[in-house]
C-alpha cells in the first residue's frame, strides 16, 4: 500500500512512518509534506499513486481543509490532529478516521484495520477509478467519531465512544459521562454531537441528553405519552424522551432507526 503523509511536525511524521512500517513492512511512504502549497502541488501531479493519505489539520501555511478548495482529492484520508474541534469538517470529506495526538500504535492499527475492512467489503479493486469512488462513498456512510479528548487536571485523556454512557447539557456546558461515572466537559454542542455520532448507537432524547443504547437498562411509560429512560448509572437527573421523539426513539431502541 502506498501512503502519503501531510504533517508539518517532523518528529510526528517520522513517528507515524515508524508505526506504519511496524504495522506492515510493505507499506511505502511516498512522501512527507508539511504545507498546503506543497500538498496541492503534489496531489495535482501524483495523486493516482496513493492509496491512503494521513493528514494533519494544522500545517505550516494554513489548515489542511484549504487543500480541498484547490484540488479534488480522490483518495481516503485519516486525519491526525491535536484538536478535537475539527471533527465535523473532517467527516465531510474523505475521512476514514480522526485520530487525536499523541497517537499510539494501537490507535493507528485500529484505523488501518477499519480501512482494510472497508476495502474487503467492497468486492472490487481499490486501484480502479470505480473502486475508489465506491470506497469513498462507503467511508462517507461509516465515518463517525469514535473518541473524545478530555482534560483531567494538567493531563489530556482520550475516551472512546464505547465508554460513553451519555452526553448532557447544563447551562453553557456539555458533559460526557463515562461508564465509570466520571464527568468531563467537552467543547461540542449537542447539535454538533448529533452529526458526529453513530445514530445506531446514540440518540438525542431531548434538548438535554444524548444516550448510548447500551447504557439504557429500562424504558418506562411516563406522563403525557412520553417515555422515561433509565440509565445503568446512578444519575440525579431524570431522562425523559420528548413527546415528539417517542416514535423515533422506539424505532431506534428496536433497531429500526
Amino acid at each position: 500500500m502506498n501512503v502519503l503523509i501531510i504533517e508539518d511536525e517532523v518528529p510526528a511524521a517520522e513517528k507515524l512512518e515508524r508505526y506504519l512500517k511496524r504495522y506492515d513492512q510493505d507499506i511505502a511512504v511516498l512522501d512527507k509534506l508539511n504545507s498546503v502549497t506543497s500538498s496541492v502541488a503534489w496531489l495535482e501531479k501524483d495523486q493516482q499513486k496513493v492509496d491512503l493519505i494521513f493528514m494533519d489539520i494544522q500545517l505550516l501555511d494554513g489548515k489542511s481543509f484549504e487543500i480541498f478548495d484547490q484540488v479534488k482529492i480522490h483518495r481516503p484520508i485519516i486525519f491526525i490532529t491535536a484538536f478535537d474541534e475539527y471533527a465535523i469538517d473532517a467527516f465531510k470529506v474523505n475521512s476514514v478516521d480522526y485520530l487525536l495526538k499523541p497517537i499510539t500504535f494501537d490507535d493507528l492499527s485500529t484505523s488501518l484495520e477499519k480501512f482494510d475492512d472497508l476495502k474487503k467489503n467492497l468486492g472490487t479493486s481499490h486501484d480502479t477509478g470505480q473502486g475508489v469512488q465506491e470506497l469513498l462513498k462507503q467511508l462517507q456512510q461509516k465515518s463517525y467519531k469514535n473518541r473524545f479528548m478530555v482534560k483531567l487536571g494538567e493531563h489530556i485523556k482520550s475516551i472512546t465512544t464505547d465508554r460513553v454512557e451519555f452526553f448532557f447539557a447544563e447551562g453553557r456546558n456539555v458533559y460526557l459521562v463515562t461508564n465509570e461515572n466520571r464527568k468531563f466537559i467537552i467543547d461540542f454542542r449537542l447539535e454538533d454531537l448529533e452529526e458526529m455520532l453513530d445514530p445506531k448507537i446514540f440518540f438525542r432524547a431531548n434538548r438535554t441528553f444524548i444516550l448510548n443504547i447500551d447504557a439504557i437498562t429500562d424504558v418506562v411509560v411516563y406522563s403525557n405519552s412520553r417515555l422515561k429512560a433509565i440509565p445503568r448509572l446512578d444519575f440525579d437527573k431524570e431522562i425523559i424522551v420528548s413527546r415528539e421523539k417517542v416514535s423515533a426513539f422506539k424505532d431506534w431502541f428496536e433497531g429500526l432507526g
